[in-house]
C-alpha cells in the first residue's frame, strides 16, 4: 500500500509541476500591457497612408518571428520570452510521459507474475529487470541513432553512441527541436524500446532458459527494434509510403507480438497444458496482482500515447487521453461479453486482456480517429483478443499471458483501422496493411532465426524436472513467496 501511495504522490507532484508551469506562463502573459491600450495610444496620431500601413503590416510578422526564434534557448532573450516557457512545458511533458511509460514496465512485471504460477514469479521479475536496464543502455549505445538517423538508405542504418557528443551545445538549441531537448527525446524513446522483449517474456514464461532468453532479449531490443522503428519513425521507406503509426500499434506492439509467436513455436507448450483429453488450464497464482499490472499499464498508456503528441499541446494531449480511454473501456466490455458467451462464465483474465487489446488497438491512430471510432476500434479489439486466445489454444500454441493475441493480432487490427477510420484521407488501408505486415514479418523472421540458433547452440528450454520444480528455485535458488 505504501508503494501505491508513493506512486499516487509522484503523479500528483508531476501534475502540480505541470499546472504550476502553465500558471507561471499565464501570469507572464497577463502581465503584458492589454491589447486595448494600443489602439487608444495610436488613435491620436494621424492616419497612415494605405500603402505605408500595408507595408508596416507586412513587416511586423517577420520582425515578430525573428524575435521569437533566437539562436539558442539558453540566450537571455529567449529565456525571458514566452517561447522559452512553452519549450519548458513541452519538455516537462515529454519527461513526465517517459516516467509514465517507465511505469508500464512495472505493470508488465506484475501482470506476467500474476498470470503465471507462483513458483516462477522471481524468474518473471528478473527477466523484466534485465530487459529494461539492458534496453536503455543498448538504446544509448546503438539504437537511438540507428532508429533516428540523419542519413540512411531507408531500410537499415548503422547506429552509434547516443547520436552525437553529449557536450554539443546544439543539443538544447532551436536547431535540434523546438519542443524538447535531446535528452528528453532519448529517455522517452528508450522507455519504448524495451517493450518488445517484455511482450516476449510473458509468452515464453515458465519454461524458457534464463541465459538464453537474456541473450535473445538483448539482440531483439538492441538491434532488431531500431531497424523496423527507423522504417516509420526514422523517416524510412514505410514513412515515405505514407504509413501511419502514431504511438506504436505496429512499431512496438505487433513487433513484440510476432517476435513472441516465433519463440513460442520453437519453444513448445508448458508441461501438462495440452492433454489427450483436451486443454488443462494452468491458472495464474494472483488475479489481484494481474489486475494491478493492467491498471498500471493503462496509467502508463497516457504517457505512451499522450507523450507521442511530442508537445504539451492542450487539444492534442487531452484528445488522445480520451480516445485511449474510450478504446480501453470498449475493449473490456466486448471481451467480457464475448468470453461470457463462449466460456459460459465471466472470465477476469479475458476482461483484463480486453482492456489491453483496446489500448493496443487505438495506439496507431489515437490522434487521428474520432471518439466514436475509438470505441469501435477498441470494441473490435476486445472481440478479436478473445477469439484469438481461444484459437491459439486450439492449435496448441501456449501463451500464458495472451501476449501474441493482445499485442500481435490486435496491433495489426489497430494499424489497419487507421486506414478505415482516420480523419486523414491520405491514410490508406493498403499502405497500413503493408506497413504492419512488414514489421510483423521482420520481427517474426529475425526472432525465429535467432531463437533457432540459440536452440541449437545453448538450448532454449529447461528440463522437465526444472519446469516441474519451478524456475524460481532451479534458475535463481529462491522463491518469491513462502512455499507450502
Amino acid at each position: 500500500m505504501t508503494r501505491f501511495n508513493r506512486l499516487i504522490s509522484f503523479g500528483a507532484a508531476a501534475c502540480f509541476l505541470l499546472a504550476l508551469t502553465f500558471a507561471v506562463q499565464a501570469q507572464d502573459t497577463s502581465s503584458d500591457p492589454p491589447a486595448a491600450d494600443a489602439p487608444a495610444a495610436t488613435s491620436e496620431a494621424p492616419a497612415d497612408p494605405p500603402a505605408a500601413a500595408e507595408a508596416e503590416t507586412e513587416e511586423e510578422p517577420a520582425a515578430e518571428a525573428e524575435a521569437e526564434t533566437p539562436s539558442a534557448y539558453s540566450s537571455e532573450e529567449y529565456i525571458a520570452s514566452d517561447g522559452y516557457a512553452t519549450f519548458t512545458v513541452n519538455n516537462l511533458w515529454i519527461c513526465i510521459s517517459a516516467a509514465l511509460v517507465f511505469i508500464m514496465h512495472l505493470g508488465f512485471t506484475t501482470l506476467e507474475s500474476g498470470l503465471t504460477q507462483k513458483k516462477n514469479a522471481v524468474n518473471i521479475i528478473f527477466k523484466n529487470v534485465w530487459i529494461v536496464c539492458t534496453g536503455v543502455l543498448l538504446y544509448a549505445i546503438w539504437g537511438f541513432n540507428a532508429m533516428y538517423p540523419g542519413e540512411f538508405n531507408g531500410y537499415f542504418a548503422m547506429g552509434s553512441w547516443f547520436g552525437q557528443s553529449l557536450n554539443d551545445p546544439s543539443m538544447t538549441t532551436a536547431e535540434y527541436n523546438a519542443g524538447y531537448t535531446w535528452w528528453g527525446d532519448f529517455i522517452f524513446q528508450a522507455m519504448f524500446a524495451a517493450t518488445g522483449a517484455t511482450i516476449v517474456s510473458g509468452a515464453v514464461a515458465e519454461r524458457v532458459k534464463l541465459p538464453t532468453f537474456m541473450l535473445f532479449a538483448t539482440l531483439l531490443v538492441g538491434f532488431a527494434y531500431p531497424v523496423t522503428g527507423s522504417w516509420k519513425w526514422g523517416g524510412g521507406w514505410l514513412d515515405q509510403m505514407g504509413f501511419y503509426d502514431f504511438a506504436g500499434s505496429s512499431v512496438v506492439h505487433a513487433f513484440g507480438g510476432f517476435a513472441a509467436l516465433a519463440c513460442v513455436m520453437l519453444l513448445g507448450p508448458r508441461l501438462g497444458k495440452y492433454t489427450p483429453d483436451g486443454i488443462k488450464p494452468i491458472v495464474g497464482h494472483s488475479m489481484p496482482l494481474a489486475a494491478i499490472g493492467v491498471f498500471l499499464l493503462w496509467l502508463g498508456w497516457f504517457g505512451f500515447n499522450g507523450g507521442s503528441a511530442l508537445a504539451a499541446d492542450p487539444k492534442a494531449v487531452s484528445f488522445v487521453f480520451v480516445t485511449t480511454s474510450l478504446a480501453a473501456c470498449a475493449g473490456a466490455v466486448t471481451s467480457i461479453v464475448a468470453s461470457w458467451l463462449l466460456l459460459k462464465k465471466p472470465d477476469v483474465s479475458m476482461a483484463l486482456n480486453g482492456i489491453l487489446a483496446g489500448l493496443v488497438g487505438i495506439t496507431a491512430g489515437a490522434d487521428t480517429v474520432s471518439e466514436f471510432s475509438s470505441i469501435i476500434i477498441g470494441g473490435i479489439a476486445g472481440l478479436i483478443v478473445v477469439v484469438s486466445i481461444l484459437a491459439f489454444d486450439k492449435i496448441r500454441m501456449d501463451d500464458p499471458v495472451g501476449a501474441i493475441s493482445v499485442h500481435g493480432i490486435c496491433g495489426i487490427w489497430g494499424t489497419i483501422a487507421v486506414g478505415i477510420f482516420s480523419f486523414d484521407p491520405g491514410h490508406s488501408v493498403v499502405v497500413q496493411a503493408i506497413g504492419t505486415l512488414s514489421i510483423g514479418a521482420f520481427a517474426f523472421v529475425f526472432s525465429f532465426v535467432v531463437f533457432l540458433i540459440l536452440k541449437v547452440t545453448m538450448g532454449i528450454r529447461v528440463s522437465p524436472e526444472e519446469e516441474e520444480q519451478g524456475l524460481d528455485l532451479s534458475e535463481h535458488g529462491a522463491h518469491a513467496y513462502k512455499m507450502d
